[in-house]
C-alpha cells in the first residue's frame, strides 16, 4: 500500500501537473483569440449560456496531453533523472522506463488517432458537421485503434470477432457520452477527471498477471489525461470563460476509452472476472446520461441525434437544483461509481455483486425522482 501510494504521488507530480499547467496556460491564448479562430459558441436553441463562449477549451487540452508525453518520451530514453528519485523508488521506476521504451510507438500512434477527432471536432466546432459523418470517422478512428493496432477488452469471451465488435462499440459509445454530457459549466471535464482519477488508482492497485507489478504506463496515461482536465477546469468553471466543445469531448472520451481496454481488470490473477466490469461501474454516469437522453428522444418521436435540453443535468435542475448544484450532484455520483470500480477489483464474486447492487440501486433511485417530476 505505501508503494501504491508513493507511486501514485509520483504521478501526481511527474504526469498530472506538467500537463495540467501546460493545458491552464494554454488556453489563456486560445481564449484571446477565439473569434479569429471561428471558435465562438453563439446562445440559442438547445443552449443553455447566455452569451457568447469560446469553443478552444479542447485545443488545450490536447496540448496538454501531446507535450506531457513528448517530455516524457524524452525522459524514457533519458534515465538519469531516476537517480534523483528515492532509493525505494528508483529502482522500480526504471524498470518500467525500459519497458515503456517499447510501447512507445504504440502510444504515439493512439495520440495520433486522437488528433484525428480533435480535427473532426475543430471542424464541427467551427462549420458544424452531419452527424453521418461525425460517427464515421470516430469509427473509422476505433476500427484503426482496434484492428490495426490490436487492443481490445478482455471480457473471458471465447469469440474473438465479438471482443473486437464489443471494443469498437464501446470507444464511440464512451466517445459521445462525453460529447453529450458537456452541456453544463464544468460538468463533461469534471467528470472525466473523477473517472480517469479512480481508474488510475485501479492501475496502481491492480497488478498485471503477467508481470506482477503495477499497470504503471496505462496509470501515467489516465493521470496525463487528468492534469490536461485539471488545467481546462480552471477556465471552465462556472461561470466558463471556455467550453471544451467537440474537439475536447472527442479526445477526453478516446483517450479514456483506449485507457480502460489497454487495462487489465484480472485481479491480479486470483480469479476476479468481475473486475473487468470496473470500466462500465466508473462510466456508468455518462452511459446513463447518454442511454437515457437517447431513450426520451425515441420515444418522443425525435430523431437520436437532434440536441436538446433532456440530458441528465437538465433534468436535475428541472428537479428545483441550480446549475451548479446539479454539477456537484453528478461529480458526488460519478465519484461514488469510481470507488465502487476502485472495490470491485479487489473483492470476491459475492462483495461484488453487493457493490453492483450499490451502484444499480443509485441509479435506480435517481430514475424514480426524475419520473416523479417528469410525470408531474
Amino acid at each position: 500500500m505505501n508503494n501504491a501510494f508513493q507511486l501514485f504521488i509520483l504521478l501526481l507530480v511527474g504526469a498530472t501537473l506538467p500537463a495540467m499547467i501546460v493545458a491552464m496556460l494554454a488556453i489563456y491564448p486560445i481564449r484571446r483569440h477565439a473569434i479569429r479562430l471561428g471558435l465562438m459558441d453563439r446562445p440559442g436553441g438547445h443552449k443553455a449560456h447566455t452569451q457568447a463562449t469560446p469553443l478552444g477549451g479542447g485545443i488545450g487540452i490536447a496540448l496538454g496531453v501531446v507535450v506531457t508525453f513528448a517530455i516524457a518520451t524524452l525522459a524514457v530514453f533519458w534515465t538519469g533523472w531516476i537517480d534523483a528519485l528515492p532509493e525505494s523508488l528508483a529502482g522500480r521506476v526504471a524498470i518500467y522506463a525500459d519497458g515503456a521504451q517499447t510501447r512507445i510507438g504504440m502510444l504515439w500512434s493512439l495520440i495520433g488517432a486522437g488528433l484525428v477527432l480533435v480535427v473532426l471536432g475543430f471542424v464541427d466546432d467551427r462549420r458544424g458537421l452531419p452527424w453521418q459523418f461525425r460517427l464515421a470517422v470516430q469509427f473509422g478512428v476505433a476500427i484503426f485503434t482496434v484492428y490495426g493496432m490490436g487492443i481490445g477488452l478482455t471480457a473471458f469471451i471465447g469469440l474473438a470477432w465479438l471482443t473486437k465488435l464489443m471494443s469498437v462499440l464501446w470507444i464511440v459509445a464512451v466517445i459521445n457520452s462525453f460529447n453529450m454530457l458537456d452541456n453544463m459549466d464544468g460538468l463533461s471535464g469534471g467528470v472525466a477527471a473523477v473517472i480517469a482519477t479512480s481508474m488510475a488508482i485501479v492501475m496502481i492497485s491492480t497488478p498485471d498477471p503477467a508481470t506482477a507489478k503495477p499497470q504503471l504506463l496505462v496509470a501515467a496515461f489516465l493521470m496525463v489525461v487528468l492534469g490536461a482536465l485539471l488545467g481546462f477546469l480552471w477556465h471552465n468553471r462556472p461561470p466558463a470563460k471556455i467550453f471544451m466543445g467537440d474537439t475536447g469531448s472527442y479526445l477526453v472520451g478516446y483517450l479514456i476509452s483506449v485507457a480502460m481496454l489497454m487495462a487489465t481488470f484480472a485481479g491480479g490473477g486470483e480469479g476476479r472476472p468481475h473486475a473487468v466490469l470496473a470500466p462500465l461501474c466508473a462510466m456508468a454516469v455518462p452511459l446513463y446520461d447518454m442511454c437515457t437522453v437517447l431513450w426520451i428522444r425515441i420515444r418522443e418521436g425525435r430523431s437520436p441525434f437532434q440536441a436538446d435540453r433532456r440530458h441528465f443535468s437538465h433534468r436535475l435542475v428541472e428537479l428545483g437544483m441550480t446549475r451548479p448544484r446539479a454539477v456537484v450532484t453528478i461529480y458526488l455520483v460519478t465519484a461514488t461509481c469510481g470507488l465502487a470500480a476502485i472495490l470491485l477489483t479487489h473483492v470476491t464474486v459475492l462483495q461484488a455483486i453487493t457493490v453492483l447492487g450499490i451502484v444499480g440501486c443509485m441509479l435506480w433511485l435517481i430514475g424514480i425522482l426524475e419520473s416523479t417530476r417528469w410525470n408531474q
